[in-house]
């Protein structure tokens, strides 16, 4: 496993919210990025709606803009208030109803940020690369696996993004947990942890599990009730996926 990093680039400023808990892990990790020098910063996911994190923000002033990784409530609640707050900081994201559209290669404070589609957690994740690091949002934790979050979530594609994220052996900041020193190296591990999943699941559904809830009763069995919902999003997803993985190409195919 790839170890935890203790020491920062000194244009990265890590700011956790303060919304501990069974999804978040120790709290949403907000990012701010300012190159020496640069008179303006940019903030990666500014977390919940919570006055004294983004107080805390807001002191990094001037910002250019605000950069999300994904849509979830935990990463975007803040990202308008935070605006405001700064007198209209444009916010920037994949999703269109999240902000405006994220350009493939963008320079803000003094940095060259790199926009590399990751979807699969959900359709609108992506992580950003600058300088020697990359921010993974939820598509790769500093501790623990990521939920699949079906139905927006695909596994098809976020074995795909883990195959890509490969191709990055650097330092990881994640959107929840430590962060970590090979990005590469966990992309591996989690895709080999997704197809040993897979075959679990192959092997209940063989012996007669067909439903999410039967799946994370055979696969998941020791999951906590508080979670369970998300361990049922997964099943969800790995269903599907192997449900559209058994079928002929011929029926995928729309009738004449």
């Amino acid at each position: 496993m790839s170890s935890q990093v203790e020491r920062l680039p000194e244009w990265v400023t890590p700011l956790r919210a303060p919304n501990a808990g069974p999804m978040t892990l120790d709290g949403t990790n907000s990012w701010v990025l300012r190159a020496p020098g640069a008179p303006d910063a940019v903030v990666i996911d500014p977390g919940p709606d919570d006055a004294g994190h983004l107080a805390s923000l807001a002191e990094h002033r001037p910002l250019s803009a605000i950069l999300v990784t994904h849509g979830h409530h935990d990463h975007v609640e803040g990202t308008e208030t935070l605006s405001r707050m700064l007198g209209g900081v444009p916010i920037l994201a994949a999703d269109p109803k999240h902000g405006d559209p994220l350009p493939p290669r963008i320079r803000l404070a003094g940095l060259d940020i790199e926009v590399v589609a990751t979807p699969g957690h959900t359709a609108d994740s992506v992580c950003f690369v600058v300088e020697d690091a990359i921010f993974t949002g939820d598509t790769v934790l500093g501790r623990g696996t990521a939920v699949v979050a079906w139905p927006d979530g695909d596994l098809g594609a976020y074995l795909d993004s883990l195959a890509a994220l490969r191709a990055y052996p650097m330092l990881m900041l994640p959107g929840h947990g430590p962060v970590r020193a090979d990005c590469a190296e966990l992309a591996r591990t989690y895709l080999a942890h997704r197809h040993e999943r897979l075959e679990q699941v192959r092997a209940a559904m063989a012996a007669g599990a067909d439903t999410p809830e039967a799946i994370v009763d055979a696969v998941y069995p020791g999951v906590d009730p508080g979670v369970r919902f998300a361990a049922e999003w997964s099943a969800r997803a790995q269903l599907d996926f192997l449900r559209r993985e058994s079928q002929p190409a011929s029926e995928e195919l729309d009738p004449l």
